[in-house]
């Protein structure tokens, strides 16, 4: 009794094990032995009305509320244990640990072990191979008949069973649904979606911000800013060429900086990352063409249409049609960040490729003639020479630089861009190419993906403490990998291209001014005649915006603070005009990078126990990484001097990490490995466990048939419908409830709300018909709860 204290000892406090254990906990000390004045052995199950601290009774200063005692006569040790090893079993079992807490007699705490013991599945010891997946039983035993039996309260609904009808075997469970609360309920109030949107976000705004001042922050931002002014730069000179520079670099990087900040200020999903997309851009292409086809000013135009959009964006927010999105499933969404991610992944492959054409490779090299290989500069013969200095008539399309004298030019000492500015011819095995270029542009590129790649593998290493995995290898991976490639072109020396970055502030096309005027150099029908390609760019942007946010608020990603799909959509419409009126690329939210923001802000447990995994604990959901990523974005134009000295092929390898890292967990990428696994070597995913495998990949030959199509659809003309093509992915998902059980897609996919509706009032049906069945074996309810729990509560157990 000296053991048992109020405070807990040195040894307890030090105890590590104490970072695994929830707040308010409480434990049940299991003491078994030997003694030799007993004949029989002496069992007892003890419930303090209140937690007490024992001292060091336990190995952790956790209070004591359960005490389970065994003492026997000498002679049989090791059956003591095993009972001991059973009953704290039973204790850390949620259901029955909450029998022991409302359990007022013995009759009660046996009932729960008989039906513990009943749900119990019993392997022999020498005949199952533990390297193999067990097989499931026929029906999975299902946690609800339990919690029916134990609780002392009325009967609940019977949330897991399945219910009939659909294809939905009996008492047989089903995964846990997507549940869509309020974000996406229709009110059928004038903007009821959007006032429970900012009455949802207004309480975590203060949060939101100093939350955000964390060292994991700074990894974050350099990640996203690298990949975003990248996009900024790849978009705006295709943008540049698409409209003849009415919109170019400048104004990719100063759109990027406005529309991605004041989104991250005020929108409903701080996370989220905005940026120009492909359809957008085939858009422009083609507004601009029937411009300038029909003598149409295209930038007063493109105003119209940014106006029409965004009241055609305020309305769907003011009806609640963001409400659609529920019928978005697994199925859409894996098909949407699917295609977005293969873009990503096959136009950095693309821009790689393109630098072994510009710089080629002379795969003719022999080295035994290594002294004919040289490149010199020729004269031109006498006649151009006479032409070149005005002493003969210039054929027409000919020029001339004045004031300089050919003949007497030393051309073997020109550069090679002298020598063609001139006149002059290279002649040379060594003129078209440059030796190194190519392969050095890979190196960077590639070796900047596999780097990041490895780091990010790195933290779940054996190698390293928990601490050093995180932090120096896990939050700045990514940072790491383009400095280290960044230093490696500086020191040798390489002349791959350097990022090129607008250095004044100054529109793309001379001439062009900062703002857009919307009445005076088009016909007055075209201000409304611009409604319909509005509505196109409409339903573009909603689809884009709201598929990327429903990937984002995946339940998966743990997310604390709830979304606000509504919010979103109105500050898109803002920008929309705001854009519109200042010249400036359209924008809407961009799922890979989006994702990409997600995972460099993932949180993990601080401390695990040997040889297990740490435990993913959410995101860090805050402003303050988006809006910095943002403001860099828009002072990167006086940051030319630094930015010049990053390659674009270590860029392409962030382009390139983007897309391949958003492919990892969508569940569709595991299902097409699964095609190239025998039986025996696929993963023990759940959905194997009640799916059969032909159906499984019946889905998934679906899903990529679609993904072809939409890929083919996206590399022509039709791009510009790619709304549409979405929408089409939704009405394939409705006929697939004609080709599969709702059991199959509610674990391969998700089901429908009017499906899911139905199964629940099937299972309300079904859970009335078996309460006067299950009614007899529930002990009967105490007319006061909280007083049983909190009763102290002796039962010996050894009759």
């Amino acid at each position: 009794m000296n053991d048992i204290a109020d405070t807990p000892s040195t040894d307890q406090l030090k105890n590590k094990f104490m970072k695994k254990i929830p707040r308010d906990a409480e434990a049940s000390n299991v003491l078994v032995g030997e003694v030799d004045f007993l004949n029989k052995p002496f069992v007892a199950f003890v419930r303090l009305a209140q937690a007490t601290t024992l001292g060091g009774l336990t190995e952790v200063p956790v209070p004591t509320r359960f005490l389970f005692i065994l003492l026997g006569p000498q002679g049989k040790a090791k059956s003591y244990n095993e009972i001991g090893r059973a009953i704290a079993t039973l204790m850390v079992d949620d259901l029955f640990s909450d029998v022991a807490y409302k359990a007022r007699d013995r009759e009660d705490l046996i009932a729960g072990i008989d039906e513990f013991l009943d749900e119990v599945i019993v392997l022999p010891p020498g005949e199952w191979d533990p390297k193999i997946r067990i097989e499931p039983p026929k029906k999975v035993p299902s946690a609800d008949k339990r919690k029916s039996v134990f609780s002392l309260n009325e009967l609940g609904q019977m949330n897991g069973t399945a219910g009939g009808g659909g294809g939905l075997a009996e008492d047989e469970e089903m995964p846990v649904q997507h549940e869509l609360g309020e974000e996406l309920a229709f009110t059928g109030r004038f903007c009821g979606g959007l006032y429970l949107d900012i009455k949802r976000k207004l309480p975590w705004f203060p949060s939101d911000f100093y939350e955000g001042f964390h060292i994991q922050s700074i990894s974050a931002v350099l990640f996203i800013y690298l990949g975003c002014i990248t996009n900024a730069i790849t978009f705006g000179g295709l943008l540049g060429d698409a409209t003849d520079n009415y919109q170019g670099v400048m104004e990719s990087f100063l759109g990027t900086a406005l529309a991605g900040s004041v989104f991250c200020f005020f929108g409903g999903q701080p996370l989220i990352i905005l940026s120009s997309t492909g359809p957008i851009l085939i858009f422009e292409k083609l507004l601009f063409e029937f411009s300038k086809s029909n003598s149409i000013d295209y930038m007063e135009l493109r105003l119209w249409i940014g106006m029409h959009s965004c009241l055609q964006c305020f309305i769907l927010v003011a009806t609640d049609a963001s409400y659609i999105i529920k019928y978005m499933t697994r199925f859409t969404e894996e098909g949407f960040s699917s295609l977005i991610s293969f873009i990503f992944i096959s136009d950095a492959i693309k821009k790689m490729v393109g630098a072994f054409k510009y710089y080629p490779i002379n795969t003719d090299f022999k080295p035994d003639y290594v002294t004919t290989y040289k490149c010199e500069c020729l004269a031109p013969d006498p006649m151009a020479a006479m032409i070149f200095n005005g002493l003969a008539p210039m054929p027409d399309n000919s020029s001339s630089v004045s004031g300089l004298n050919v003949t007497a030019l030393d051309w073997s000492q020109l550069s090679k861009k002298e020598c063609v500015k001139y006149g002059g011819s290279l002649v040379g095995k060594s003129c078209k190419y440059v030796p190194d270029l190519a392969l050095m542009s890979f190196i960077l590129f590639f070796g900047t993906y596999s780097m990041t790649v490895s780091l990010k593998k790195f933290k779940f290493s054996r190698y390293f403490p928990t601490k050093v995995g995180k932090l120096s290898v896990s939050d700045f991976s990514i940072f790491m990998s383009i400095m280290t490639f960044v230093g490696l072109d500086m020191l040798m020396g390489l002349k791959t291209p350097k990022l090129i970055v607008p250095t004044e502030f100054k529109p793309t096309r001379p001439g062009r001014g900062w703002l857009v005027m919307p009445f005076g150099k088009n016909p007055w029908w075209v201000y409304l005649a611009s409604f319909v390609p509005a509505l196109l760019v409409t339903i573009l942007i909603f689809m884009d915006q709201q598929i990327s946010a429903v990937i984002v608020n995946r339940k998966e990603n743990k997310l604390k603070k709830g979304c606000g799909y509504h919010l979103d959509l109105f500050w898109v419409g803002v920008l929309m005009a705001t854009c519109s009126f200042l010249g400036l690329p359209w924008y809407v939210a961009a799922t890979v990078i989006s994702i990409a923001h997600i995972d460099s802000l993932k949180m993990e447990s601080e401390s695990s126990a040997p040889g297990e995994q740490p435990q993913f604990l959410g995101v860090r959901e805050q402003r303050v990484t988006g809006i910095l990523v943002f403001v860099l974005t828009g002072v990167s134009i006086f940051l030319a001097p630094v930015l010049k000295f990053i390659p674009m092929p270590v860029l392409y390898g962030v382009f390139l990490y983007m897309g391949v890292a958003s492919l990892s967990g969508i569940q569709f990428w595991d299902r097409i490995k699964l095609y190239m696994m025998p039986s025996k070597h696929q993963p023990d995913f759940t959905y194997l466990r009640h799916v059969p495998l032909r159906r499984v990949h019946l889905f998934t030959l679906i899903q990529i048939t679609c993904l072809a199509v939409l890929w083919v659809l996206k590399s022509t003309f039709l791009a510009i419908i790619f709304p549409v093509m979405i929408l089409g992915l939704m009405v394939v998902r409705k006929m697939l409830d004609m080709v599969f059980s709702q059991h199959d897609l509610a674990w391969l996919d998700d089901l429908l709300p009017e499906k899911e509706k139905k199964k629940k009032d099937d299972d309300k049906k079904k859970g009335k018909g078996k309460e006067k069945e299950k009614e007899k074996k529930k002990p009967k309810p105490d007319d006061n709860e909280e007083e049983v729990r909190n009763s102290s509560f002796f039962c010996p157990l050894q009759d």
